[in-house]
């Protein structure tokens, strides 16, 4: 479960004060995928960022699985990261120089996992999320859809507990978009791993079994789909 109490951030400069979180609660069940839905600016990519420990709000809780992960030390917190969540993003953050199964082995390597069972999982999800053909293709000669799938199993590589995603669809075309959300609804299924979405698009929002809808540093609604 993912708890937050009065999530505020602010952001300071000599003059000026802007407060891009204002007193957030937010509470889901593990298990689930979550939308957080806004336009930009509404605050919603530095609430996942504050949820998932990348980023440190002005003041607040957040806990996970009944850890406070705020008052972790940063050394405790890398490795609770590691151990307990992935990442998609929009622009996939694919390494250029290694080619797709070396993308997603890499975070078991730096575990200190075998090699040779590290390149074996890494096929195998990469089989699972329908891009095996591509495995050992670079970045630069993968299409949109297919570096997102990429990236998708690189997220899911170590069995985190929970996937972050902040906008994964952003940078593609309705029809891969689609696709996508397709796949992570069939992975949250089989899995019952916790997704937790940032997106401004309703159509990716309505993958998901509870949205919270943000404006102005707030949520100001939330629904169950």
């Amino acid at each position: 479960m993912v708890n937050a109490e009065g999530l505020t951030k602010v952001y300071k400069s000599k003059e000026l004060e802007f407060r891009a979180l204002d007193d957030v609660n937010i509470s889901f069940d593990s298990g689930k995928i979550v939308s957080i839905l806004g336009p930009s600016g509404s605050g919603k990519s530095t609430l996942l960022n504050c949820l998932s420990g990348i980023d440190k709000p002005t003041s607040g809780n957040v806990f996970i699985d009944e850890k406070n992960i705020t008052t972790l030390k940063d050394d405790d917190l890398t490795e609770f990261r590691v151990k307990n969540m992935g990442f998609i993003f929009q622009f996939f953050n694919l390494i250029d120089v290694l080619n797709a199964v070396e993308n997603v082995e890499l975070p078991l390597l730096v575990l200190g996992k075998d090699k040779k069972e590290s390149r074996e999982k890494s096929l195998k999800l990469l089989d699972r999320v329908g891009i095996l053909n591509k495995a050992y293709n670079f970045p630069s000669t993968l299409s949109g859809g297919e570096a997102q799938r990429v990236a998708i199993a690189r997220a899911l590589i170590s069995e985190p507990k929970i996937v972050w995603a902040d906008e994964p669809t952003g940078s593609l075309d309705s029809k891969n978009s689609f696709e996508i959300m397709s796949l992570i609804k069939e992975l949250n299924e089989k899995n019952g791993q916790t997704f937790v979405i940032v997106t401004h698009d309703i159509r990716v929002s309505n993958f998901s079994h509870e949205i919270f809808k943000m404006d102005s540093g707030k949520i100001v609604a939330q629904e169950l789909v």
